[in-house]
């Protein structure tokens, strides 16, 4: 058997192009080892990468031998009672298959293979699904926006950036600071000339001589240069962070008895977008989580996603307690409000319309952004067609509805697209 060795020279990185290219083969157990990970992390949990698996048996390598040679004659053992796609009964009492709970001092095996995801890996893996644009994708990811701010002036820089004012101050000192000497020598001279003069000496040697000293330094105060090169100031600008303020985002959700795992999950990935763009902008970013069936109450991220408590649906409880927890903590000028809801879109029938008077009078004058997503597959209730009133009224609410976690984006690109204030 032949063993093909690569000893090409590489750099401090030398396996970045094997480890790009076993990512794209592994593409699928990496995906489905990520998801676990979305399921069991934090929303908030995202600076880290993340441990895989994968079974032995799926890292196989194609490998170079011999082959047999020559001509060959092979048969091969058919059967006459199964055909191809039957299915075959598993063996009773265990015999010809799985293992027993017995111990053997026979037989080796192998552990799965584990590697670690890196941070970008992690979250290119995460995006994949939710068919982001690349500049949003490297926005998510915490590139931190800088803008240009003055930082005093500088003897050097383009003519766009010269300060006028800075720089024709500077002249003006340099010509006073040269020409002082100059100006005591002629005012000496200038002095001298009239005692002279008062002396009745008007063509003598010594008025002659002061005449000339006095032309010679009146010109050379005037040929000291009006603006010189070492006089120029250019406004001088530096990068700087932006100045961030602190953000509170909402995550409400619906857990009726309708909304199954899939929709929670489906939610979740929703939720964590939104606090990857938050994080983007802010430093400090609090999260309160509002789950609801006929009641609302705060809970926990873990009981949040995870509790099994279940009951009708009346929406309008989780935005009246929305309300009381703004005007509680977060109802200062300090605070940027962000919500989330995400539910299935039933909901109690009388319930819609008050739900968007709480929307329009209570909540959204608060909010800088409120997304709403139903997560169905049917058709809009009466729910959705109660908020998109609100919408029509109000820029900064948006509503989509998703079936897959590809649909997701929509509900965010006129998010991340910029725009003026609204408040």
């Amino acid at each position: 058997m032949s063993n093909i060795i690569d000893r090409r020279l590489n750099g401090k990185n030398k396996s970045a192009v094997n480890r790009e290219r076993f990512l794209r083969r592994f593409k699928a157990q990496i995906k489905e080892a990520v998801g676990r990970a979305i399921k069991g992390r934090s929303i908030t949990d995202l600076d880290s990468g993340e441990s895989v698996s994968i079974p032995v048996k799926d890292t196989s390598e194609p490998v170079f031998h011999h082959g047999r040679g020559g001509s060959n004659e092979q048969v091969h053992p058919g059967n006459e009672e199964f055909m191809r796609g039957d299915r075959i009964k598993r063996p009773q009492g265990g015999s010809g298959g799985g293992g027993g709970g017995k111990a053997s001092n026979e037989g080796e095996g192998e552990d799965d293979f584990a590697f670690q995801l890196s941070h970008e890996e992690f979250m290119n893996v995460f995006f994949e699904d939710l068919a982001l644009p690349n500049l949003i994708k490297t926005q998510l990811m915490g590139i931190e926006e800088m803008k240009s701010v003055r930082a005093g002036y500088t003897n050097d820089g383009t003519p766009a950036n010269i300060s006028i004012v800075r720089s024709l101050r500077g002249a003006l000192a340099r010509r006073v600071a040269m020409a002082a000497p100059t100006l005591a020598k002629l005012r000496e001279a200038e002095e001298e000339l009239d005692t002279l003069l008062e002396s009745d000496l008007d063509n003598g040697p010594e008025v002659r001589e002061r005449r000339r000293q006095i032309h010679a330094l009146r010109e050379k105060v005037n040929h000291i240069p009006y603006i010189d090169p070492y006089d120029l100031r250019y406004n001088n600008r530096v990068k700087q962070p932006k100045p961030t303020s602190q953000a509170v985002m909402f995550c409400l959700m619906d857990v009726s008895g309708s909304m199954d795992e899939a929709k929670k999950d489906m939610s979740k990935r929703f939720f964590i977008l939104l606090y990857l763009f938050l994080r983007r902008n802010y430093e400090k970013i609090e999260v309160v989580f509002i789950r609801h069936h006929t009641s609302a109450m705060e809970v926990n991220e873990e009981d949040f996603f995870h509790s099994r408590e279940s009951g009708g649906t009346v929406v309008s409880s989780a935005l009246n307690l929305m309300h009381e927890v703004v005007q509680k903590r977060y109802a200062g000028k300090d605070w940027n409000i962000y919500a989330a809801q995400a539910s299935d879109g039933d909901n109690w029938d009388s319930d819609s319309a008050n739900c968007g008077r709480i929307l329009q009078e209570q909540l959204l004058p608060w909010c800088q952004y409120f997304a709403y997503i139903e997560i169905t597959q049917g058709e809009p209730q009466n729910l959705w067609y109660e908020y998109l009133k609100v919408a029509e009224q109000h820029k900064h609410f948006a509503m989509q509805k998703i079936r897959s976690p590809a649909d997701i984006y929509p509900v965010f690109r006129e998010l991340f697209k910029r725009q003026p204030a609204t408040r």
